[in-house]
């Protein structure tokens, strides 16, 4: 009975200790899937999870040109319209100018250019500040928008960054 036990406890401490060794896989909060617009072939996902006080953003694309295109936040969870223009303008919570992301004055849906290579495929994970899934700064119901050409961080309203080539409404998971 005492080898029983000892087993068992044995077994139960070491299943306990792996566990806590494993590091669990981050698993999104939300996504978007996204559909081509303004007579693109561009398709991907966007994920989205809140990861240190940060949104971690995850993405996997394919059908761009090579090189740089915008990529935004927009305000609107809506990507019905051939061009993506009922997605509206970027998500702006805190009512500042268009700029670079990394900078003080930035729209909260302002993140890095996407870059594609060769293939035209782009993956990209960032952890950007100032957003999150939900509440005034949340981007749930809101959509992910992928433009044509980079976004320059400074032409206003919205970088210069051309035609929506892409467009998916992010939703909880």
């Amino acid at each position: 009975m005492k080898k029983i036990r000892a087993g068992l406890v044995f077994s139960a401490l070491t299943t306990a200790l792996l566990g806590a060794c494993a590091t669990p896989a981050m698993d999104p909060m939300a996504s978007a899937d996204l559909q081509p617009r303004s007579g693109s072939a561009v398709s991907g996902k966007v994920t989205f999870a809140e990861s240190n006080g940060r949104l971690r953003v995850d993405a996997q694309v394919a059908g761009l040109t090579p090189g740089e295109h915008g990529f935004h936040i927009h305000e609107v969870g809506d990507c019905s319209a051939t061009d993506a223009s009922s997605a509206k303008g970027h998500f702006n919570p805190t009512g500042k100018a268009h700029g670079h992301h990394a900078g003080s004055e930035h729209h909260g849906g302002d993140m890095p250019n996407l870059v594609a290579n060769a293939a035209g495929e782009a993956h990209f994970s960032a952890e950007i500040d100032g957003l999150s899934l939900s509440g005034m700064t949340g981007v749930i119901g809101r959509s992910v928008v992928i433009h044509a050409d980079p976004d320059d961080y400074k032409s206003q309203p919205a970088g210069n960054s051309g035609k929506r080539i892409a467009c998916g409404v992010i939703v909880a998971q």
